[in-house]
Protein backbone atom coordinates (compact mmCIF):
# COMPACT_ATOMS: atom_id res chain seq x y z
CA UNK A 1 0.00 0.00 0.00
CA UNK A 2 1.09 3.55 -0.43
CA UNK A 3 0.17 6.96 0.56
CA UNK A 4 -0.79 9.31 -2.29
CA UNK A 5 2.42 10.97 -1.85
CA UNK A 6 4.39 8.20 -2.84
CA UNK A 7 1.71 7.41 -5.73
CA UNK A 8 2.78 10.98 -7.14
CA UNK A 9 6.31 10.24 -6.72
CA UNK A 10 6.92 7.02 -8.57
CA UNK A 11 3.86 8.01 -10.88
CA UNK A 12 3.22 11.48 -11.24
CA UNK A 13 1.81 12.14 -14.58
CA UNK A 14 -0.80 9.79 -13.91
CA UNK A 15 -1.25 11.14 -10.46
CA UNK A 16 -1.86 14.87 -11.53
CA UNK A 17 -4.19 12.90 -14.02
CA UNK A 18 -6.06 11.45 -11.01
CA UNK A 19 -6.10 14.68 -8.58
CA UNK A 20 -7.19 16.72 -11.46
CA UNK A 21 -10.37 14.35 -12.10
CA UNK A 22 -10.69 14.25 -8.14
CA UNK A 23 -10.73 18.10 -7.74
CA UNK A 24 -13.03 18.88 -10.91
CA UNK A 25 -16.33 17.64 -8.57
CA UNK A 26 -16.86 17.76 -5.46
CA UNK A 27 -18.75 14.42 -5.10
CA UNK A 28 -17.52 11.20 -5.93
CA UNK A 29 -18.70 7.56 -4.89
CA UNK A 30 -17.05 5.04 -2.18
CA UNK A 31 -17.45 1.34 -2.50
CA UNK A 32 -17.20 -0.30 1.18
CA UNK A 33 -18.06 -4.40 2.04
CA UNK A 34 -21.09 -4.74 4.37
CA UNK A 35 -20.89 -7.33 7.45
CA UNK A 36 -21.92 -9.83 4.62
CA UNK A 37 -19.21 -9.19 2.84
CA UNK A 38 -21.95 -8.07 -0.44
CA UNK A 39 -20.96 -4.49 -1.73
CA UNK A 40 -22.15 -1.51 -0.75
CA UNK A 41 -21.58 2.27 -2.82
CA UNK A 42 -21.66 5.62 -1.05
CA UNK A 43 -21.14 9.21 -1.85
CA UNK A 44 -18.42 10.70 -0.79
CA UNK A 45 -15.80 13.48 -0.89
CA UNK A 46 -12.19 13.49 -0.63
CA UNK A 47 -9.24 15.84 0.44
CA UNK A 48 -5.36 16.11 0.83
CA UNK A 49 -3.85 16.11 4.36
CA UNK A 50 -0.17 16.66 3.99
CA UNK A 51 1.04 13.25 2.28
CA UNK A 52 -2.58 11.61 2.27
CA UNK A 53 -5.64 11.37 0.16
CA UNK A 54 -8.58 11.48 3.20
CA UNK A 55 -12.20 11.20 3.14
CA UNK A 56 -14.74 11.92 6.26
CA UNK A 57 -17.68 11.00 7.59
CA UNK A 58 -20.72 11.77 9.61
CA UNK A 59 -20.46 9.73 13.18
CA UNK A 60 -21.22 6.19 12.62
CA UNK A 61 -22.33 6.43 9.05
CA UNK A 62 -22.68 2.90 6.87
CA UNK A 63 -19.25 3.83 5.12
CA UNK A 64 -17.57 4.63 8.46
CA UNK A 65 -18.74 1.62 10.04
CA UNK A 66 -18.13 -0.52 7.20
CA UNK A 67 -14.19 0.66 6.78
CA UNK A 68 -13.45 0.50 10.33
CA UNK A 69 -15.14 -3.50 9.98
CA UNK A 70 -13.32 -4.04 6.37
CA UNK A 71 -10.98 -0.89 5.42
CA UNK A 72 -11.04 -2.33 1.89
CA UNK A 73 -12.53 0.43 -0.34
CA UNK A 74 -12.82 1.55 -4.34
CA UNK A 75 -13.17 4.86 -5.15
CA UNK A 76 -14.77 6.18 -8.69
CA UNK A 77 -14.27 9.85 -9.00
CA UNK A 78 -17.26 11.48 -10.46
CA UNK A 79 -16.57 11.96 -14.25
CA UNK A 80 -18.91 14.65 -15.02
CA UNK A 81 -20.86 15.47 -17.94
CA UNK A 82 -19.91 13.34 -21.05
CA UNK A 83 -18.17 16.87 -22.19
CA UNK A 84 -16.30 16.84 -19.14
CA UNK A 85 -14.94 13.25 -20.12
CA UNK A 86 -14.09 14.65 -23.60
CA UNK A 87 -9.99 14.65 -23.49
CA UNK A 88 -10.36 13.55 -20.10
CA UNK A 89 -9.80 9.98 -18.29
CA UNK A 90 -11.94 7.99 -15.89
CA UNK A 91 -10.74 7.23 -12.55
CA UNK A 92 -10.71 4.40 -10.16
CA UNK A 93 -9.17 3.79 -6.80
CA UNK A 94 -8.70 0.95 -4.85
CA UNK A 95 -6.32 0.30 -1.47
CA UNK A 96 -7.66 0.31 2.67
CA UNK A 97 -8.81 2.84 4.70
CA UNK A 98 -7.10 4.07 8.01
CA UNK A 99 -8.70 5.95 10.80
CA UNK A 100 -6.96 8.62 11.53
CA UNK A 101 -5.26 8.60 15.19
CA UNK A 102 -7.39 11.44 18.12
CA UNK A 103 -5.31 14.16 17.58
CA UNK A 104 -4.74 14.06 13.63
CA UNK A 105 -9.21 14.08 14.10
CA UNK A 106 -8.80 17.29 16.19
CA UNK A 107 -6.40 18.90 13.60
CA UNK A 108 -8.26 18.18 10.98
CA UNK A 109 -11.81 19.37 12.65
CA UNK A 110 -9.79 22.86 14.01
CA UNK A 111 -8.96 22.70 10.05
CA UNK A 112 -11.82 22.00 8.22
CA UNK A 113 -14.98 22.94 11.01
CA UNK A 114 -17.07 19.82 9.85
CA UNK A 115 -20.95 20.24 10.81
CA UNK A 116 -20.09 17.31 13.41
CA UNK A 117 -17.07 17.38 15.66
CA UNK A 118 -17.35 13.56 15.65
CA UNK A 119 -17.05 12.55 12.38
CA UNK A 120 -14.80 10.41 11.49
CA UNK A 121 -11.41 10.74 8.71
CA UNK A 122 -9.94 8.25 7.38
CA UNK A 123 -6.46 7.96 5.22
CA UNK A 124 -6.56 6.07 2.10
CA UNK A 125 -4.06 3.99 1.36
CA UNK A 126 -3.54 3.29 -2.33
CA UNK A 127 -3.07 -0.34 -3.73
CA UNK A 128 -4.12 0.23 -6.94
CA UNK A 129 -4.74 3.48 -9.31
CA UNK A 130 -6.55 3.02 -12.66
CA UNK A 131 -7.15 6.07 -15.68
CA UNK A 132 -9.71 4.83 -18.60
CA UNK A 133 -9.67 7.23 -21.48
CA UNK A 134 -10.34 7.15 -25.51
CA UNK A 135 -7.07 7.66 -27.42
CA UNK A 136 -6.40 11.05 -29.30
CA UNK A 137 -7.98 9.43 -32.62
CA UNK A 138 -10.65 7.60 -31.16
CA UNK A 139 -10.21 4.59 -32.20
CA UNK A 140 -9.45 2.79 -28.73
CA UNK A 141 -9.88 2.69 -24.66
CA UNK A 142 -6.36 3.50 -23.35
CA UNK A 143 -6.24 1.87 -19.70
CA UNK A 144 -3.85 2.84 -17.30
CA UNK A 145 -3.12 1.15 -14.48
CA UNK A 146 -0.66 1.69 -11.39
CA UNK A 147 0.50 -0.95 -8.47
CA UNK A 148 2.31 0.27 -5.65
CA UNK A 149 6.27 -1.24 -6.80
CA UNK A 150 4.78 -2.80 -10.05
CA UNK A 151 4.40 0.99 -11.66
CA UNK A 152 2.27 2.31 -14.65
CA UNK A 153 1.64 -0.32 -17.01
CA UNK A 154 -0.58 0.83 -20.04
CA UNK A 155 -3.43 -1.65 -22.16
CA UNK A 156 -5.47 -0.17 -25.38
CA UNK A 157 -8.33 -1.76 -25.95
CA UNK A 158 -10.33 -1.93 -29.26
Amino acid sequence: MSTWQEFAEEAPEMAAQVRARLEASQHHVLATLRRDGSPRVSGTEVAWRGPDLVLGSMPQSRKAVDLQRDARFALHANPGSPEDMMGGVDVKLAGRAEEVTADEQRAWVDEVKPPSTESHLFRLDITEATTTGVSEDQTHLVITTWTPGGGTRTFKRA
